[in-house]
C-alpha cells in the first residue's frame, strides 16, 4: 500500500513541476509574500521614520497612489497579453513549419515560464497594494515604500520585455530548436547509457507468468528502485517486455515474472511500470531521435521544401549515433549485491539507426543536397567505427538505396 502511494505521489509530482503553470504560480506567490512583508515595513515604526526623514518617499495623496498602481497594473497586463500573444504566433509558425512535437520544448521553456511568473507576480503585487490604500488625513499610512518598489519592479519588467523579444526571435530559429532537442536527448543518453560495452550475458525466464497492461498508452520506463525492492521482497525475477516508447493497448503483455504471485502483487508491479498518454525525452531518449527525424521529414515535404533544415537535423542525428554506438543502456537491474532482479528490453543501435534514417532517406532520396550529406555522414560513421554493426547497417542502407542516386 505504501509503495502505491509513493508511486502515485511521484507521478503527480512530475506532472506538477513540468506544468507550464508551476513556475508562474510559484513566482506569483513569492511576490505576494514580498507585498505582505513590504506592507508590514510600511506601517511599522521604522517605515514611518524612513518616510518622515525622506520626504520624497512619502506619498500623501491616496488618489495619486491609486492612479500609480492602477496605471502600472493595466500596463503590465497589456505587456503580458502582448508578449504571450507573440509567443503563440511563433509557436504556431514553428508547429506548421517543423513538427507539433517541438511544441513541448517551446511551451515548456523555463525562461518563458519565469517571465510569465514575473509579470503575474507584479500584477498580484499591484492589486494587493491597491486593496490596502485608504482615504486618511495623514499620508504616513499610504504604503509609499511598497509603491516605489512596485515602480522598480515595473522598470525591471520593461527591460525584461525588451530582452524577451530578443530571446523569442532567437529561440524559434530552426537550428536553435534542433540544438535544444539534441542537447536534451544527449543529456538523457549520458545518464542512461553508462556502459561502454554491450552486455553479453543473457538471463532468461523460462515458462514465466505474463502480466498484462491495465491501461492503454505508451510505455516510458520503470521505477528502478521500486521494482528492484519489489523483486527482492517477493524473491522473483521480472522481464519487462516492451522497449521504451512502445505503444500498448489495454491487456497487452507488459512484463513476465518468474513465479506466480497474488493478484494484488501483480497490480503493485504495474505501478512501477510507467505508461503515459504522451512521450517525453526525459523518460525515453529515443523520442528525441524521432523528433529530429520528424523535423527533417517535415522540412523535406513538398509544402515546406527546406533541405537545409533537414541537413541540420541529420547532422544532429549522426552526432547522437556517434555517442550511442559507443555507449549502451543497462539491460539488467541489480541490487547492491549484484544479484539480477529485472531484465529490461532496450532498443539496439541497429533499431534506432534504421528507424530514423530510412524515413529521412525515403523523403529526401531525390534531393542532391541530402544525397551528398548522407553519403558524407555515413562514410564518416563507417570510418570512425569500423565494426560489424556499422558495416551491416551500411549494407542495409545500400540495399535500400541501390535503385537511387546514392553511392557510398
Amino acid at each position: 500500500m505504501f509503495s502505491r502511494i509513493k508511486v502515485w505521489f511521484q507521478i503527480r509530482y512530475q506532472k506538477i513541476i513540468n506544468s507550464i503553470s508551476f513556475y508562474p504560480a510559484l513566482i506569483g506567490l513569492l511576490f505576494l509574500i514580498v507585498a505582505i512583508f513590504m506592507l508590514g515595513l510600511d506601517f511599522s515604526i521604522q517605515g514611518k521614520n524612513i518616510k518622515s526623514s525622506v520626504s520624497w518617499l512619502n506619498i500623501k495623496d491616496a488618489s495619486t497612489a491609486r492612479s500609480i498602481i492602477s496605471a502600472i497594473a493595466a500596463g503590465i497586463i497589456s505587456l503580458t497579453v502582448f508578449s504571450f500573444s507573440m509567443v503563440m504566433i511563433v509557436l504556431n509558425q514553428a508547429a506548421s513549419q517543423m513538427s507539433n512535437r517541438v511544441l513541448d520544448k517551446l511551451i515548456g521553456n523555463r525562461f518563458q515560464q519565469i517571465v510569465l511568473g514575473i509579470y503575474i507576480g507584479t500584477i498580484v503585487y499591484a492589486f494587493f497594494l491597491l486593496s490596502t490604500i485608504r482615504d486618511i488625513d495623514s499620508g504616513l499610512y499610504i504604503p509609499s515604500l511598497s509603491i516605489y518598489l512596485l515602480i522598480v519592479f515595473t522598470i525591471f519588467d520593461i527591460f525584461l520585455f525588451i530582452y524577451f523579444l530578443h530571446y523569442i526571435t532567437q529561440s524559434v530559429k530552426y537550428e536553435v530548436i534542433i540544438r535544444r532537442i539534441f542537447d536534451n536527448t544527449l543529456e538523457v543518453m549520458k545518464s542512461n547509457c553508462l556502459k561502454t560495452e554491450e552486455s553479453s550475458t543473457e538471463i532468461k525466464i523460462e515458462n514465466g507468468i505474463k502480466i498484462f497492461s491495465h491501461k492503454s498508452g505508451i510505455y516510458e520506463r520503470c521505477e528502478e528502485n521500486g521494482i528492484i525492492r519489489f523483486c527482492k521482497e517477493n524473491n522473483c525475477l521480472v522481464h519487462v517486455i516492451p522497449t521504451p516508447g512502445t505503444t500498448l493497448l489495454k491487456g497487452s503483455p507488459i512484463a513476465e515474472i518468474s513465479k506466480v504471485l497474488h493478484e494484488d502483487l501483480n497490480k503493485e508491479l504495474l505501478n512501477y511500470l510507467y505508461i503515459h498518454e504522451s512521450e517525453s525525452i526525459e523518460e525515453n531518449y529515443f523520442y528525441g531521435f524521432r523528433q529530429l527525424t520528424e523535423v527533417a521529414i517535415k522540412a523535406l515535404s513538398p509544402g515546406i521544401n527546406d533541405p537545409a533544415t533537414a541537413i541540420i537535423s541529420l547532422r544532429s542525428l549522426f552526432e547522437l549515433y556517434t555517442f550511442r554506438i559507443q555507449h549502451f543502456p543497462k539491460t539488467i537491474l541489480r541490487d547492491k549485491s549484484s544479484k539480477a532482479f529485472v531484465i529490461l528490453s532496450e532498443l539496439t543501435f541497429e533499431n534506432i539507426f534504421l528507424d530514423t534514417i530510412i524515413p529521412i532517406w525515403n523523403y529526401g532520396k531525390d534531393d542532391r543536397m541530402i544525397q551528398q550529406k548522407m553519403q558524407l555522414l555515413l562514410s564518416q560513421l563507417a570510418t570512425n567505427h569500423p565494426n560489424v554493426t556499422v558495416e551491416k547497417l551500411l549494407n542495409k542502407v545500400k540495399e535500400y538505396s541501390k535503385n537511387n542516386e546514392f553511392i557510398l
